[in-house]
């Protein structure tokens, strides 16, 4: 068969050469071993998890190196794609701090190497699927649905591998003249590879993360071009990563099937691979097995979840490095205090297998990345949790940011800051009692108590409480009170013969503690006091005096 005059029949006004298209696209003048990489995620409307992994292992890549990280949206397939999604999507990983050098933003795009959403590209791909046509590697193919569903049910039936391939690839071998009446005709065609491949050969390829893999050579005949001329995501992301001079791709591991299809087309089209790191899938335990996250079954799997449930970001992307790198705790244990960018990432560290998500690590991640905030940042987080997910909250902190402030700032600072919450969902919670609509008794004084004790105790306290106080000064005044009511004022008299008294000075603290706070546990009690004043701690030790 004459390819040109095919090549020419199927894409008439394509006159550009990949020659004219590298030029337009020339090599990035980045350092010696920076690393271009991309996130190319599809325009669903859902944004996981995964894709935030992913993510990250790019963007520690590429600007450790001093490289290029870009955005590119994927929206060949137009069936899938969910309006507005292109916007949540880039707001979304604009929330999580991935930084894009260049690609898609809302407004459009920004950047040399672009358009950045795929379907803008078309006329780039059908330069290259000339090419391919001209040597031989592509044909067009007229089979309808009908007669596609007729070969899978053949193979079926014949117990035979699914696919359009040797015997079953209708059109590979037609004739010029079949092709040109079908074309005449008016048929609607796709573009299909190719394929020299066999399934009893084997390929090996080094992948950065699972190392050396023995892979299955494709022998698929797979679609290039749809019957509208919008490629297939094979097609466009090896033309686009060799035109965009992408030296690594990572992406999720269920794309290792596709990788031998992926690296013959780079070989058809003259392109260098880039290099690729397959990433295990994020597991959770299921009972006694693990389980991949699922998108119906497991709601921490949007990066929504994380938002509505008050994570900060920083919470998030610290968590995900200790699943990425092995090494990240302990580097966070010596530098506790260090911009997260300073730890140097490695792909090296990662997990072939894939990393078990342990939702009690991520709280206790967060309440480690909270408690190194400085109020400021605290408040900021908080106002911008409530805002949108209670209103209640938002109106009450922001009515005196001041006061909210001097709230959030309790056991601030130091070297063993307070963990009191995990989320910003735990903030109201936590200081509810600060706010007199909002305070309630919920806890009951334990059993053993005498009420008289209890309230003498109470009362003790009213009658020396001077807010001028130091702290120290504040706690002798309490322990004075312990000892005129037969209450250690000694902790360690008290442990070694607590029978001798009716319990210690932590038992009146905690009278105190129920009265002002009604609760049992709560922030130094010395600073709550400072925060309410004179007037409101006395109204309601007051109040408690009358219950009892």
């Amino acid at each position: 068969m004459d390819t040109k005059i095919l090549a020419d029949l199927l894409f008439p006004n394509v006159t550009k050469t990949p020659a004219d298209l590298d030029a337009e696209f020339p090599p990035r003048s980045l350092p010696e071993g920076a690393i271009v990489s991309r996130m190319a995620p599809s325009p669903t409307g859902f944004v996981h998890l995964g894709n935030l992994v992913q993510g990250i292992t790019s963007e520690r890549m590429c600007h450790q190196s001093g490289g290029t990280l870009f955005l590119r949206v994927e929206d060949t397939d137009a069936k899938r794609e969910v309006p507005g999604a292109v916007q949540v999507l880039i707001e979304s990983l604009k929330h999580y701090s991935i930084h894009f050098d260049e690609g898609a933003t809302i407004d459009g795009d920004a950047g040399n190497y672009g358009p950045y959403r795929q379907r803008q590209r078309a006329h780039l791909y059908h330069v290259y699927a000339k090419q391919l046509v001209l040597q031989g590697e592509a044909y067009p193919c007229f089979c309808t649905e009908e007669e596609l569903s007729d070969i899978h049910a053949k193979q079926e039936a014949e117990k035979a591998n699914y696919g359009y391939f040797g015997k079953w690839a209708v059109w590979r071998d037609r004739p010029l003249e079949d092709i040109k009446a079908a074309l005449d005709a008016g048929k609607p065609w796709v573009l299909r590879y190719r394929s020299t491949g066999s399934i009893e050969n084997k390929i090996k390829f080094t992948d950065l993360i699972k190392g050396n893999l023995e892979l299955t050579e494709n022998d698929i005949d797979h679609v290039l071009l749809k019957s509208d001329g919008i490629p297939t995501y094979h097609f466009a992301h090896a033309v686009d990563d060799h035109l965009m001079h992408t030296t690594h791709v990572v992406r999720g591991d269920e794309w290792l099937p596709t990788l031998p299809f992926h690296l013959q087309l780079f070989r058809a089209l003259g392109f260098k691979p880039p290099k690729y790191l397959h990433i295990g899938p994020l597991m959770k335990m299921d009972g006694e097995s693990k389980r991949k996250l699922s998108k119906r079954k497991d709601p921490e799997l949007a990066l929504t979840y994380y938002r509505a449930a008050g994570f900060p970001v920083q919470s998030v992307y610290e968590y995900l490095m200790t699943v990425l790198n092995s090494n990240f705790e302990d580097w966070r244990r010596a530098n506790p205090d260090a911009p997260v960018d300073s730890f140097k990432f490695s792909y090296k560290k990662m997990n072939p297998a894939g990393s078990l998500f342990d939702a009690a690590k991520l709280r206790d991640v967060s309440k480690n990345v909270i408690s190194r905030m400085d109020v400021d940042t605290v408040y900021a987080e908080v106002l911008d949790f409530a805002k949108d997910f209670d209103i209640d909250l938002y109106d009450h902190l922001t009515a005196d940011e001041s006061y909210a402030k001097s709230i959030l700032a309790i056991g601030r600072g130091g070297k063993k800051p307070r963990k009191d919450f995990a989320v910003m969902a735990d903030v109201k919670p936590y200081l509810d009692f600060f706010y007199d609509d909002w305070f309630t008794v919920t806890d009951a004084y334990p059993e053993g108590f005498a009420k008289e004790d209890i309230k003498a105790a109470l009362q003790g306290f009213v009658a020396t409480y001077d807010p001028a106080d130091d702290s120290g000064v504040w706690f002798d005044k309490i322990k004075a009170v312990a000892d005129g009511l037969g209450f250690a004022s000694d902790m360690k008299a008290y442990k070694e013969n607590p029978s001798a008294f009716k319990g210690s000075v932590a038992d009146v603290s905690m009278f105190l503690r129920v009265a002002v706070t009604g609760r049992l546990n709560s922030p130094d009690m010395y600073s709550v006091m400072q925060i309410l004043g004179r007037d409101r701690v006395f109204a309601r030790i007051n109040a408690m005096i009358e219950t009892l």
